[in-house]
């Protein structure tokens, strides 16, 4: 009988385990008689918004004090427990040679499961084969060798479009099943009601294929949460707001998922969704992996990924074409070759190049019946 593979899996350890800038801000903040500050102030690793201030957390994170002392996060722990259980777990994290001890020490008394031999030190993650590398540092994911570099999202990376990444231990999880199985699990059934996620990379066909669904298959489309500024025709299309009130919404585990586009956060909420499977029907979602990972945590049995496929030619041509600026233009073209990775967990694979008609026959075929 073939050996079955197990999952090597990288886990970085600051801000992914232990609290590593906010711990940094707090201490800043304490000596410096500041007040107010948090990561989401954080919008690039070397510059925040209050630039010289929040530039000098830096000076923390060479000091074996500050390693010996970061919080755990909560979950962590558990969260390492259970990955364990899914495949080989290494810690892969950079500090400097005078914290280096003190980083190993504490992962092994925090995060007995993981032996010592599975700690590796180190800035060149880039050189460290693993099957999934779990990183909140764009620099480590961008220039990973693993096959599947998952991104970590917090406010430093929030600019990248396109990758594959989750917003918190449990979307992370799914993820692994979803990659072990290589979305070979059963098809739910949608018939009392579901969510159907379209994935796929920009130009794909993935709302074409929503709006159609809405308006002839009795599909309904929630109604996204977004902080950019409205476009004509699209009164009540979204529900707009401001960054920060959506950032105060997140933090109280309103949305369902969330992701960032062109600098702007785009979400929707839980209770959105719930309502249309509570009625029966499906709610159709054109949404990144990220969001579908996360849609599919929160409705196990419930929920189906769908790729929308298309020739990555008519999707060069569809983003060259786009109405934005050649920076946005160029990191979605960085990111196809993630995106297209990314049909190889997904539940279903439509081919669009036959156009939005023939993509909703396809998807209704393979769902079987819904209301």
């Amino acid at each position: 009988m073939r050996k079955k593979h197990t999952l090597k899996i990288g886990v970085d350890v600051d801000d992914v385990l232990y609290s590593c800038n906010q711990h940094a801000i707090d201490l800043l903040s304490q000596e410096r008689d500041l007040g107010g500050l948090s990561i989401h102030d954080i919008n690039s690793w070397g510059a925040g918004s209050t630039e010289s201030v929040l530039d000098e957390r830096h000076e923390y994170f060479s000091s074996p004090d500050f390693v010996k002392n970061q919080p755990v996060i909560p979950g962590a722990e558990e969260f390492i427990k259970k990955l364990s259980e899914k495949g080989e777990v290494f810690f892969v994290t950079a500090v400097g040679g005078t914290c280096m001890s003190e980083r190993a020490k504490r992962l092994l008394k925090d995060f007995p499961e993981v032996p010592e031999r599975n700690i590796i030190i180190g800035s060149r993650k880039d050189l460290v084969a693993l099957d999934i590398l779990l990183d909140d540092g764009a620099h480590n994911i961008l220039g990973s060798c693993a096959r599947y570099p998952v991104l970590f999202r917090r406010p430093w990376n929030n600019n990248l479009t396109g990758l594959l990444a989750v917003n918190g231990y449990d979307d992370f999880l799914r993820l692994v099943d979803q990659i072990r199985g290589n979305g070979a699990e059963d098809i739910p059934s949608l018939a009392d009601g579901g969510v159907v996620c379209l994935v796929g990379p920009t130009g794909a066909g993935k709302r074409e294929l929503a709006e159609l669904l809405t308006k002839k298959h009795g599909f309904v489309r929630p109604v996204t949460t977004t902080t950019r500024a409205m476009r004509d025709g699209e009164q009540g299309l979204y529900n707009f707001t401001s960054k920060k009130d959506f950032e105060n919404a997140q933090d109280r585990g309103e949305f369902l998922e969330f992701t960032v586009y062109g600098g702007h956060y785009y979400g929707c909420r839980a209770d959105d969704v719930s309502t249309i499977m509570e009625q029966g029907r499906v709610a159709v979602m054109p949404i990144d992996i990220c969001g579908a990972i996360a849609v599919k945590n929160a409705f196990p049995g419930r929920c189906v990924i769908a790729f929308t496929d298309r020739s990555r030619r008519a999707v060069l041509k569809h983003i060259i074409g786009m109405d934005c600026t050649e920076d946005e233009k160029v990191l979605r073209i960085l990111s196809l070759d993630s995106e297209f990775r990314n049909r190889e967990i997904c539940d279903l694979i439509i081919n669009m190049d036959g156009g939005a008609e023939k993509g909703a026959a396809e998807l209704l075929e393979d769902l079987g019946p819904v209301k």
